[in-house]
């Protein structure tokens, strides 16, 4: 292993451990077609008035509708807004995870400060979800030059936990052995 590799893994571990689900979802995305993963993004941003920021969105990952080539490459639109967060996404990309020609949308809302700290953000949007009974919405932390890294872990999490149950349907189907 190089130097080079050592700091740029360093550089990701930092970032992907800055970020976090702080309500995360409990159910798998669809085998074919589109899923859509709703969130609420809660950033802490230093350098602003209000340090506190709230946006809600919504990924939208399309699966291949063909098998296609391995080394087709994912496709993100709207993710990354510094080239810190887009340097996490290549090594992630590079070394640890295989999206194939994943097409991963993400929609986000207008960015609105408060006045509470994180937490109690967190709280408040806790109370409001479980108050409309709703268990499809995630809240993610991250540092506010990280909210790109934040949806794009949301959106990673959920394809892995999602893994068995989509072989699982292709071996129901009759797509696999």
């Amino acid at each position: 292993m190089q130097f080079e590799d050592y700091e740029q893994e360093q550089a990701f571990r930092r970032a992907w451990e800055a970020v976090r689900i702080a309500r995360p979802v409990h159910y798998s995305l669809f085998t074919f077609g589109e899923s859509v993963l709703p969130y609420f993004l809660v950033c802490d941003d230093r350098q602003q008035e209000s340090p506190v920021t709230v946006t809600q969105g919504d990924v939208r990952i399309k699966r291949p509708m063909i098998i296609t080539p391995h080394n087709a490459r994912p496709e993100f639109q709207n993710f990354f807004e510094h080239p810190e967060e887009e340097g996490v996404a290549e090594f992630l990309l590079a070394r640890s995870a295989s999206f194939s020609n994943l097409e991963f949308v993400n929609q986000r809302g207008k960015r609105r400060s408060v006045s509470s700290g994180i937490q109690a953000t967190i709280d408040n949007l806790n109370r409001k979800l479980d108050d409309e009974e709703e268990d499809h919405v995630a809240i993610l932390t991250a540092p506010a030059q990280l909210a790109g890294v934040a949806v794009l872990r949301y959106a990673a999490e959920r394809i892995w936990h999602s893994a068995p149950d989509n072989v699982q349907e292709l071996r129901e189907r009759g797509f696999l052995p």
